[in-house]
């Protein structure tokens, strides 16, 4: 493990309802899930339901030897739940359940601590649909640490104001072609291009490393010296739920450790095209892990 990489990771820990199973999600969760498999740290903050779902969730974990100790339990509110439908080319179709335990997650202690303790705090833009949730993820900005942001525009879930506050307080932007498109119009208030769009969303908010990942066309990867645009064929797909997550993982963990733009978009986009492969978003046979933390350990 390296000394220099405690990632903390906060937001939505749910299940993905497909119409004939369920699988275990939620970007953040599935984020760290990889870090920890990845690097041997990680800690994730997050709330359940006290419901036969959050029994579930940490009756896996527990299984997993995964710490829990910072997932919070809401007697009011229940387990997150999203419903998945898969589009004829393996894309999902998600309607997220509002006002659940993820939307209440609460700031104590041990949580302050913990994020004061982070080199790099992983936050999206989903679990902050609701204020209480918002209040908490906002008050650990502004400390010492490194700030990775996912933006995750879905529904009606997100606003100017939000994903303005989240840019401005982040040195690592992850968004997809679409969202860079929304937020362009939203704040950038210039005519859409995929190349000038990211340059002047990286200048006017300050970012030091800024991904936007283009599905099956690749990923784009940009900092204030170089870029690197990448593409991989995945193969087999069996469904795209949770690639992201997967790039995310790799492009922190590059960015800890000072990859090339390159080197990390290359590894990034070929675990996620992995990921692909595989039912949901996290993998159940640890070996799964193997090729990449062979690559992690040798430098990359």
């Amino acid at each position: 493990m390296n000394m220099n990489e405690n990632i903390v990771s906060i937001g939505e820990i749910l299940f993905d309802v497909y119409p004939a199973y369920k699988k275990l999600g939620g970007a953040p969760f599935n984020f760290i899930h990889h870090i920890w498999k990845l690097t041997g740290n990680g800690k994730f903050i997050s709330r359940i339901g006290n419901d036969s779902n959050g029994k579930e969730i940490l009756s896996f974990l527990t299984a997993i030897n995964f710490d829990a100790s910072y997932i919070q339990t809401d007697d009011e509110h229940p387990t997150g739940t999203v419903n998945v439908k898969l589009r004829d080319d393996k894309t999902p179709d998600f309607i997220i359940n509002k006002n659940t335990a993820y939307d209440f997650i609460e700031k104590n202690k041990s949580t302050d601590e913990l994020i004061n303790s982070a080199n790099i705090f992983y936050f999206g833009t989903l679990a902050q649909r609701n204020e209480k949730t918002r209040e908490t993820i906002q008050s650990y900005f502004e400390r010492e640490t490194k700030y990775f942001c996912d933006i995750n525009i879905r529904q009606d879930f997100y606003s100017a104001e939000l994903i303005k506050s989240c840019l401005k307080n982040s040195n690592v932007v992850k968004i997809n072609s679409d969202e860079l498109n929304i937020i362009n119009y939203l704040l950038l208030n210039d005519n859409y291009d995929l190349d000038k769009s990211s340059e002047k969303l990286m200048r006017e908010y300050n970012i030091d490393l800024l991904c936007v990942t283009m599905g099956e066309d690749g990923s784009l990867l940009l900092n204030q010296n170089e870029r690197s645009k990448y593409c991989v064929k995945a193969n087999s797909i069996v469904d795209t739920v949770g690639a992201g997550d997967a790039y995310a993982a790799i492009l922190c963990i590059g960015y800890l450790r000072n990859w090339s733009l390159e080197d990390i978009n290359k590894i990034a986009s070929e675990f996620a095209a992995d990921i692909c492969g595989i039912e949901g978003a996290v993998p159940k046979n640890d070996n799964f892990y193997d090729k990449y933390r062979n690559a992690i350990n040798n430098g990359s």
